[in-house]
């Protein structure tokens, strides 16, 4: 039986540097779906790089558990890009922790969070189906031939008159 750690162990911070960025790629070329589409070392570290992103880390034990990467510009601001957590560390709550932490900073500003799960991670959609995200799309061949991206959403309201930001001018 799986140990599950008190969530106040878990602190959810910042990725610090880039030897945290190289944990987080190892961990997802060990996970789906990036095992599936084939994603290659170079581009989930680099995409762990990338500081137009916000990266957020959990860490448990003051070890890198799993991780979490938004997007807060463009057509879809409030895109959770990635989301991983280490395989010792999946159904401990830490990837429910993470999807909250995300969920609260992208509410701050924005009444939308949206998603892409590949049509073949079933336990993924399951898991963000749970915390109340509902598809509303599918996009064919985004990735890879032969497979589809499905867009999901959680949202507070219409995104005309929401409060931007904490000064709360929409």
């Amino acid at each position: 039986m799986k140990t599950v750690p008190p969530l106040d162990q878990i602190a959810i911070r910042p990725l610090a540097d880039d030897a945290e960025a190289e944990c987080c790629a190892r961990m997802m070329e060990l996970s789906e779906p990036w095992l599936s589409l084939g994603t290659s070392h170079g581009a989930l570290f680099d995409l762990m790089r990338n500081p137009v992103r916000e990266r957020y880390v959990a860490s448990l034990a003051n070890r890198v558990a799993g991780f979490i990467v938004i997007n807060m510009s463009g057509a879809l601001a409030g895109y959770i890009q990635t989301i991983c957590v280490a395989p010792g560390n999946r159904g401990s709550g830490i990837g429910s922790s993470l999807m909250l932490h995300a969920e609260t900073r992208i509410f701050r500003d924005t009444p939308n969070v949206f998603l892409l799960v590949s049509d073949f991670n079933f336990a993924a959609r399951q898991f963000y189906e749970r915390l109340g995200y509902r598809v509303i799309g599918e996009i064919p061949e985004f990735v890879v031939p032969g497979h589809s991206e499905i867009l999901m959403r959680k949202t507070s309201g219409p995104i005309r008159g929401y409060p931007a930001g904490p000064t709360g001018s929409g």
